[in-house]
């Protein structure tokens, strides 16, 4: 097997994604990992220690900047490092393509570059959401800001088979984001999508509310991307906002100090089951081939989690498996 990795991509490129990818590689030594783009400015992060002989190394020239419009970019800049990485999977040279650049380019790289499911009409972002039962899936979290009902069903096939594929969760609980929990809630969207997922071979449980995500309900949260970003970048803010909240309170009196240090470690217990990096990147579930999705401010720990994601998406033959499930339930 074989991931590329996109290089250049990300807030702290290059070297932290050097560092991950060096990390990968030496523990899934039976997996070569292919660093993407300009390797004279990958040189200082290299191990000391000497280059892993599963690591290689292939040259792309440009890079594609946040501010870009992704399309456009991919289709003007043949030789950015996120274009090549998804060209290689393309070519059948690599398995999987990890990145950590703009989303946006990722995704048109990947509808470009790899097209679609046969049979999927929209692809989609699916995250990994801790709560209090181990981490939950959401999709779509930011490829389809508009999306009918047929969409979301296909949003939840394809949810469901990762949750059971890949996070292991037998028979997973799929349900529909909505406004109230209740059948016949939501807009005309969401009611019409309710009655396909009913009729589908999927665990359909339902309606939840947005309440319900972090006790880990269920296994799949569906929804748009528009209603689905803003979930996430709100659990986000507001969990980074709790922990501040709480390390200034509890640390404002010597005494309150005192206390600190008895709950430290549960602290950081905490903190670990809520950091993104612990669960890789965000598949893009749906096109024809293997593409992980990095959060842009991902280091080196966040890398090596994406490409072990990545792995265990091509080993459990995820696109097989959404293309034999799409024929039962459409």
């Amino acid at each position: 097997m074989k991931i590329s990795v996109d290089a250049m991509g990300g807030d702290y490129a290059p070297g932290e994604i050097v560092k991950g990818a060096l990390v990968a590689a030496s523990v899934f030594t039976d997996t070569g990992v292919i660093l993407v783009g300009q390797k004279e400015k990958m040189q200082p992060f290299l191990s000391e220690r000497g280059i892993p002989e599963n690591i290689s190394f292939v040259e792309a020239s440009q890079i594609i900047e946040m501010d870009e419009h992704p399309a456009s970019a991919v289709r003007m800049k043949k030789d950015a490092s996120i274009v090549v990485a998804t060209r290689l999977v393309k070519e059948g040279k690599a398995d999987a393509v990890v990145g950590a650049g703009s989303t946006g380019a990722q995704m048109a790289s990947a509808l470009l570059g790899l097209g679609r499911i046969k049979g999927i009409k929209r692809p989609a972002i699916a995250t990994v959401m801790p709560t209090l039962e181990g981490g939950k899936l959401m999709l779509d979290i930011g490829a389809n800001p508009d999306a009918d009902p047929e969409n979301l069903l296909q949003f939840a096939i394809m949810g469901s088979i990762f949750a059971e594929n890949i996070m292991k969760i037998n028979n997973p609980k799929v349900a529909l984001l909505n406004i109230g929990s209740e059948e016949g809630k939501g807009n005309e969207v969401v009611k019409a999508a309710y009655d396909l997922l009913k009729r589908s071979s999927l665990n359909f449980f339902g309606n939840i509310e947005g309440r319900d995500i972090p006790y880990g309900k269920v296994d799949v949260v569906v929804c748009d991307a528009f209603v689905g970003n803003i979930v996430l970048k709100t659990t986000e803010g507001l969990s980074s906002a709790i922990f501040k909240l709480i390390k200034g309170k509890i640390t404002s009196t010597p005494i309150r100090k005192l206390g600190a240090l008895a709950i430290k470690s549960g602290l950081k217990e905490i903190a670990k089951t809520m950091d993104y990096s612990e669960y890789g990147g965000a598949p893009l579930l749906g096109v024809n081939g293997t593409s992980i999705i990095c959060h842009g401010t991902s280091k080196e720990k966040a890398i090596y989690n994406a490409i072990r994601v990545a792995r265990e998406c091509v080993e459990a033959g995820i696109i097989e498996r959404i293309k034999v499930e799409l024929e039962k339930n459409i």
